[in-house]
């Protein structure tokens, strides 16, 4: 038999199989909120802005370009271009005309960035963090005195709080009066239970305490002479009681202790991702722009130290700096004396529960958090976060406003820096920045490093996604280990840019690091997606950590399995190619793919056809499962799309497929379908056959199978055309591999 005779052969025999029967298979795991952002490329040119001033605080405006010297991770870079900006209150920023400018040879050097459009319109974004009532009226007050100010000097500002969600309070704006409205009502709003789980900790264990003296003054009864067996009884069962109390109260402290850990890293993400968001709201105005930041010290726990970073590289990136102030106001007790005897509460009350013999928990279960508690201390975590971006920390004073008068000032008056790294090796790491100063007695601020990223503006970029990010910025595509990626459309009604992006990482492929004393392994990777139009430019960034760990006798199952990173966005209609990283942080490795799809016109008045999709298995729903939104839900089943494996036949008995037919608003007859075997431009065999008629949505949902065991190896297409009763067509195609 020819092989387009034996191909319509089993084309017929597929088609009566009808609906394809689920395959067990794993479900992917629901995916934490997505990260989208709209990002572009630019140059590698980095523009650093620099303030000084002198020992009177007073800013210094008569320094040359030889007065500078910049350091890239301990290397002198060759400054392009250095000169002042100065804008007088209410004015356009100008260079002044008395700074001089570096001669560069044409040749050799990159574009200058014109000035005005380097300096542009100053921005101040006012944020609210968590507050206690007493540092909220502080900061109220403090923020309204600088607003006048700063408004008096032509700034935009915005107003934001930050609790478990960014709030914004007042757009930009130049309008005093607004600004002023927005300050006062930050400062009357709550913020969601302040302290309040470390107060009931406290209160617990100091519950605890009692009830242990009441154990121990109970036994010690107990155990005396001369009492008859009556009182010994009762005093016995008094301290059985009371154990009893403590056992309980321990408990609940354990909850209340867990429950903190928890909310701590929730309040970081929250605080950190509202930074974010504020950040990059700023990125796409030109110059230099402020954040000030009202907190009472930021907590940094190790799940979140990732963000912080990336909160520092996108405010390098967007030319924003960050001048954190002390909400807490004049500290009596240090931060660190503060954090020291939180660890030394912990530390005793590790000791009071008897460490690991008694209780089976480590005794230093108490102490995890040491780390994280130094870092809540203001002159830490809020003094990094402003020296490292070019601001600086406004703490142990109550009087605010002559330092905030200084944000203003760094807005008006300051040095614009560029250079070209000598370093053109984009590959992700952190890259320290240092600006000296050759003329002595004056003080500089600027920004102390980035992701050495060529993405120009693709902020933010947060930490793990960094060499990810390299990987897809350079010309050579890594490929250490296999990964599969794709991007299909389903245009449903309501939602006709609905395109998911999958990429499956065999967990077989990645490293792990087995910890033999404590009997468990762990594993660090990252996959990153960039969506780009027809034009290239990405309007879409996409990601996820995974930092798996388990038991290390349940290794090679783990091994066995798959990962699948899930994110669905909508896109206008047009063309776009899907590139997908994934990054092994333990074994530094990489690998890049890959592929396109195509969104259709929004036209309910013609039919639309989603992706086809070859199937890998799928596995049958409960009811408690089913989510008619899920474009991969097709009756009682969850369909796994192949990514692009090839089918073998030796372990592959049948190729099934699936698709989704959207026809035109009120058209409730079954449409017809054309399928094809494409070889190249070669029609090998084709079938028409009806389809089921739609649902009430006008949806028809598809799948079948074709026996795989007479394809002989080769290069394979899919095509599927549906056609409705008014005559009118629509078409797509997929590729697929068939081996031995």
């Amino acid at each position: 038999m020819k092989r387009r005779d034996y191909l319509r052969v089993l084309l017929v025999c597929a088609l009566t199989l009808g609906a394809m029967p689920p395959i067990s298979g794993q479900q992917p795991s629901s995916p934490p909120s997505p990260q989208d952002d709209t990002v572009r490329v630019t140059t590698s040119e980095v523009l650093l802005d620099a303030v000084v001033r002198d020992k009177k605080g007073r800013p210094v405006q008569d320094l040359t370009p030889e007065d500078f010297e910049v350091y890239e991770d301990g290397v002198r870079q060759q400054i392009r271009s250095a000169r002042l900006v100065k804008r007088e209150a209410g004015a356009t920023p100008v260079a002044a005309e008395s700074a001089p400018k570096t001669d560069v040879t044409p040749t050799t050097a990159p574009a200058r960035a014109p000035l005005t459009d380097a300096a542009g319109v100053s921005a101040i974004a006012l944020v609210f963090d968590r507050l206690s009532p007493e540092a909220r009226s502080f900061a109220r007050d403090a923020a309204l005195s600088y607003a006048g100010d700063g408004l008096q000097s032509g700034n935009f500002v915005g107003v934001f709080n930050i609790d478990l969600a960014l709030r914004v309070a007042q757009p930009y704006t130049t309008d005093a009066r607004l600004v002023r409205e927005a300050i006062s009502n930050s400062g009357t709003q709550g913020s969601s239970a302040h302290a309040s789980t470390v107060e009931r900790v406290q209160g617990l264990s100091t519950q605890q305490q009692s009830l242990g003296t009441t154990v121990a003054a109970g036994i010690s009864a107990a155990s005396a002479g001369g009492q008859g067996n009556s009182s010994a009884g009762q005093q016995a069962s008094a301290a059985g009681a009371a154990r009893a109390d403590q056992i309980f109260a321990e408990m609940e402290q354990r909850s209340l202790e867990v429950f903190e850990m928890l909310e701590r890293d929730q309040q970081g993400y929250a605080t950190t991702n509202g930074l974010l968001a504020v950040v990059n709201s700023m990125r796409r105005l030109p110059g230099r722009k402020a954040l000030v930041f009202f907190s009472e010290g930021l907590a940094i726990p190790p799940g979140v130290q990732a963000y912080f970073r990336s909160v520092i590289n996108s405010a390098n990136r967007a030319n924003v700096s960050i001048y954190a102030v002390d909400a807490a106001g004049l500290r009596v007790i240090s931060g660190n004396k503060m954090a020291r005897d939180e660890i030394s509460r912990m530390a005793n009350q590790a000791i009071n529960r008897g460490g690991d013999e008694q209780t089976g928990r480590p005794l230093t279960m108490g102490l995890e958090r040491n780390e994280d508690l130094l870092r809540s201390n203001p002159q830490s975590g809020l003094g990094q976060l402003a020296s490292e971006t070019g601001g600086f920390l406004i703490a142990d004073t109550n009087n605010l406003k002559g330092r905030l008068r200084q944000v203003d000032e760094d807005l008006r008056t300051y040095y614009l820096l560029t250079y070209t790294p000598q370093n053109q090796n984009y590959d992700g790491r952190f890259r320290q920045i240092e600006v000296k100063l050759k003329r002595s007695g004056l003080d500089i601020q600027s920004r102390k490093g980035y992701y050495a990223v060529n993405a120009g503006d693709s902020a933010p970029v947060l930490a793990y996604e960094a060499p990810a990010l390299a990987a897809l910025g350079s010309r050579l595509r890594a490929n250490s280990f296999p990964v599969y990626a794709a991007a299909l459309s389903f245009p449903q009604a309501g939602k006709p840019g609905l395109v998911p992006v999958v990429v499956e990482v065999p967990a077989r492929t990645m490293t792990y690091a087995a910890n033999a004393e404590k009997k468990t392994f762990n594993t660090d990777f990252s996959v990153v997606a960039l969506i780009k139009d027809e034009r290239q430019q990405v309007i879409k960034k996409m990601s996820n950590r995974y930092q798996l760990t388990g038991a290390l006798d349940k290794l090679d199952a783990a091994k066995n399995s798959e990962v699948l990173f899930y994110r669905e966005t909508e896109l206008p209609p047009g063309r776009y190619t899907i590139e997908a990283a994934v990054h092994d942080a333990l074994a530094g490795t990489t690998s890049v793919r890959a592929g396109s799809v195509e969104v259709p016109d929004a036209d309910d008045t013609k039919p639309r056809l989603s992706s086809v999709a070859i199937v890998k298995r799928g596995e049958q729903l409960k009811p408690v499962d089913k989510n008619p939104n899920n474009p991969f839900q097709i009756g009682e089943a969850l369909l796994y799309p192949n990514l692009g494996e090839p089918l073998r036949k030796a372990t592959t008995k049948q190729m099934a497929f699936f698709f989704t037919a959207y026809l035109p608003k009120g058209d409730t007859s079954a449409p017809k379908m054309l399928l094809e075997i494409m070889a190249g431009s070669r029609a090998l065999a084709q079938l028409q056959a009806d389809l089921p008629a739609p649902d009430a949505s006008g949806r028809v949902q598809y799948a079948s199978a074709l026996p795989l065991d007479k394809f002989p190896p080769g290069k394979y297409e899919l095509k599927i055309t549906v056609r409705d009763t008014a005559g009118v067509a629509v078409s797509r195609s997929t590729a697929f591999t068939v081996e031995p």
